[in-house]
């Protein structure tokens, strides 16, 4: 009996220590990059010219034909993301645009609202399996959590409808200016 019972709690253990290893993982993984790398937030940092291009990709500010600021879409320094134009705009204290460019949807989106910045990560698996980095999240709809990001490998293909996603995909460079620009408490306000 004394080996049935040792063997029954060595078992117990290992499955104990699995989940915890389970959730430290799945922490480490939705924690904001900040504390992982155990450096801290120094508030929103616009990206700087050379990191700022064009809607056309070149370094710069928007060119003249890029698509217009949405009206109504809030003051301030803030991110701007319009569901109907599938496309984001970087927006400095001023109100000028730093930055605009277009984005792919997930399947699951926010309702048009002011939204706050609430965590960030700089590589996890999207819901979608996708190797992702600088993930901005900044809302939940019915248990999904909806953020930006870009894939690893460029691609920006529309997600599978028949999954609930909520990763909001723009191109690296994108990804990379959004990332500077938008830190955790940051501003997103979502236009239809």
């Amino acid at each position: 009996m004394a080996r049935s019972s040792s063997g029954f709690v060595a078992g117990l253990t290992a499955a104990a220590l699995a989940a915890v290893g389970f959730l430290a993982y799945q922490a480490s993984a939705t924690a904001p990059a900040d504390l992982r790398s155990g450096t801290k937030a120094t508030g929103s940092a616009a990206p700087s010219a050379s990191a700022t291009p064009s809607a056309s990709g070149a370094p710069g500010k928007p060119s003249e034909d890029a698509p217009a600021l949405p009206p109504r879409s809030g003051s301030g320094e803030r991110v701007v993301y319009a569901l109907a134009d599938r496309r984001v705009w970087l927006v400095d204290e001023s109100g000028e645009v730093v930055r605009t460019f277009p984005v792919m949807p997930s399947t699951v989106g926010p309702a048009p609202g002011t939204y706050a910045v609430t965590s960030r990560s700089g590589t996890v698996r999207g819901s979608d399996g996708v190797q992702v980095e600088h993930v901005v999240r900044f809302a939940t709809v019915d248990g999904i959590t909806i953020g930006f990001s870009a894939a690893v490998d460029g691609s920006m293909s529309s997600p599978d409808p028949s999954r609930r996603t909520g990763g909001v995909r723009m191109a690296r460079a994108d990804g990379d200016a959004l990332w500077s620009f938008a830190t955790v408490a940051s501003k997103v306000v979502v236009v239809p």
